[in-house]
């Protein structure tokens, strides 16, 4: 139990940084949608979507190449310098040739009037890639405050220069606050995320230098190592990691095609004129951002978990605590639904401008398909574990293939529905492949029945609370306020009653 009381408490660490570092982040949705007209707030959306897949491109699944590694290898110095010399040499090449071809490359994705996207972007990806080693490595040395530390100062850099470049600058020249801005402004945005990718590599170098020699991977160094902060370069270990990462990338791409491709779809399939499908783009991609709670605590979980999950797996009693783990996943997975469907009405404040509130009707399914995903992270510990990344890429692969077969069917009869819809089903369907695959070559005892009973009864009470608690007590806020949080209260008693008498 004390091993996951650590997990919690780095869980808690990444999550509250995390949560910080979003909600910061989340201050430019409506300053965004403040100052760009729905058909330009999705030109941003489409673009980032872009830049989310060719991500994995960029770091072709190293890092988990290092998580397994590093804790396997005798020599872990080598193997985090081989990882980041392999990402700074790439890195360079993928952003020096989509330079070369950024024309091209804009024509292609419907910008060709605007290479410098093309360009802007290129260097981001290459920024952060180089990045993923040493990120990697602070979680790994659980150094979750570093990296949180790190990670909001990239969101911080990010905001405050949005905020100069959208409404501090056109106030000072035009004296209106949060005046709608042309489409050339939307450059602005993105030179803002280049220039925070910039600042936060050049702090998290001298951050990972500075403790370099009282790292955990520094102990098992030669001495010279130990004392060096040179790269070195080890192509025995190299082969090793790339023919265990590669499949990883086509996890990731088939991962990102899930998470993002919908936009580009939605653009593409939309019944509409282009602005209207831009605006639709905007509307859906706005209220994808109110499943925010959730998405945070995946992400802050996974953040911890896959290191957690290779360090614990040499232990007899790994596969206990690797249920044990899921179980309490659920149940905060489960809170956290309840408590967004029964104040949703609250959460569409932060969607600023009234023609988002369309949206509304997607974050429940949402929801739910975060908790999917979130339950699909648990369960790829199998094929990491046991070295079978191939059986990975194929379970990613058939989830883009839903993923694109649905959105070509759904999009045109039922608009951007049918994409949160494709979203559930692809998730639940990759969680499903992989719960069977994974009890028949690396079984976990986890008990489902637990699980579908914590979410079950979440769904329902999330649905009743959103749909009939505001219609109980439309005339008192205070009184739906309170009704509201006795429920979610009553429900997590109940919870942790079970939980009490099964510990």
């Amino acid at each position: 139990m004390s091993v996951i009381k650590k997990l919690a408490g780095q869980t808690i660490v990444y999550g509250l940084s995390t949560m910080l570092a979003r909600f910061i982040n989340y201050l430019l949705l409506p300053l965004h949608t403040a100052v760009f007209v729905p058909a330009n707030y999705g030109v941003v959306s489409a673009l980032y979507s872009y830049v989310s897949l060719l991500n994995v491109l960029f770091t072709y699944g190293m890092e988990t190449g290092f998580f397994r590694f590093a804790t396997h290898e005798k020599n872990k110095h080598r193997v985090y310098s081989t990882a980041q010399v392999s990402l700074l040499v790439s890195s360079l090449v993928f952003g020096i040739t989509i330079t070369l071809f950024a024309n091209p490359i804009a024509t292609l994705i419907h910008f060709p009037n605007h290479p410098q996207y093309v360009i802007v972007f290129a260097w981001i990806m290459a920024t952060d890639a180089i990045c993923a080693i040493p990120f990697a490595r602070l979680r790994i040395e659980n150094r979750p405050v570093k990296y949180g530390m790190i990670k909001l100062l990239n969101v911080g850099v990010n905001v405050l220069l949005n905020a100069w470049f959208l409404v501090i600058q056109p106030w000072m020249q035009t004296g209106t606050l949060f005046s709608k801005q042309p489409e050339d402004s939307i450059l602005y945005v993105f030179i803002g995320n280049l220039i925070a990718s910039i600042v936060t590599l050049l702090v998290l170098l001298a951050v990972v230098r500075r403790v370099r020699t009282n790292s955990n991977i520094a102990l098992d160094t030669e001495p010279e190592e130990k004392k060096s902060n040179r790269l070195i370069f080890d192509s025995a270990i190299w082969k090793k990691m790339i023919r265990y990462s590669l499949p990883l990338l086509i996890v990731g791409l088939a991962g990102m095609v899930n998470e993002t491709l919908d936009r580009v779809l939605l653009l593409n399939y939309l019944p509409y004129d282009s602005e209207k499908n831009l605006a639709q783009v905007g509307i859906y991609s706005a209220s994808y951002k109110l499943s925010i709670l959730m998405t945070l605590f995946v992400q802050a979980y996974r953040m911890a978990a896959e290191p957690f999950f290779f360090n614990e797996s040499r232990n007899t009693d790994a596969k206990v605590m690797y249920a044990r783990t899921m179980n309490y996943f659920v149940i905060a997975c489960s809170f956290i639904f309840i408590f967004v469907m029964c104040f949703l009405d609250y959460f569409k404040y932060f969607l600023g401008d009234k023609n988002y509130y369309e949206g509304l009707q997607i974050v429940p399914i949402l929801l739910l398909a975060n908790l999917c995903l979130g339950v699909y992270y648990n369960l790829t510990i199998w094929y990491k574990l046991t070295d079978k990344t191939l059986f990975g890429s194929y379970i990613s692969v058939f989830g883009a293939i839903v993923t694109l077969v649905l959105n070509y069917i759904l999009i045109p009869k039922i608009g951007y529905l049918g994409s949160a819809w494709t979203t559930l089903a692809c998730y639940a369907s990759m969680m499903v492949i992989s719960f069977f695959s994974g009890q028949y070559f690396y079984r976990v005892p986890y008990n489902v029945l637990k699980f579908f009973l914590y979410a079950g009864t979440a769904l329902l009470i999330g649905w009743i609370g959103h749909t009939f608690y505001h219609q109980l007590f439309e005339k008192s806020q205070a009184l739906f306020v309170f009704v509201s949080a006795g429920t979610l209260a009553a429900w997590s008693f109940v919870v942790f009653s079970i939980e009490r008498k099964h510990a």
